[in-house]
């Protein structure tokens, strides 16, 4: 299982448009062989950060395959005119997954 991972400060005021040009296509599923995706911004939405990650079942050139199948570039580019900064970007490897079965989050 493989983890993409990004933290991006925004320019003031554009989270709710950073995250309609950033969400992934289809609704409410992610693409074929993503298991999750996530964007986090700040309790209370103060500040101007947000945390994007998703959960891969693949191989690095699978999980490359698909982001290019499913236009990642395309929503990066859709989204830079909001983003002041990218403070880390990249992909990890899981090599601990606890969870409590049945739970919501």
């Amino acid at each position: 299982m493989l983890c993409a991972h990004t933290v991006r400060r925004l320019k003031p005021g554009t989270f709710d448009q950073f995250a309609e040009v950033f969400r992934p296509p289809g609704g409410d599923a992610p693409p074929p062989g993503w298991v999750r995706f996530v964007m986090l911004r700040p309790q209370g939405g103060a500040g101007d950060e947000v945390v994007t990650f998703g959960f891969f079942d693949g191989t690095m050139e699978e999980l490359e395959a698909s982001q290019v199948d499913h236009g990642y570039a395309d929503r990066v580019a859709a989204a830079a005119e909001f983003v002041d900064e990218v403070v880390i970007n990249g992909v990890y490897d899981v090599v601990v997954d606890l969870h409590t079965e049945g739970a919501a989050a």
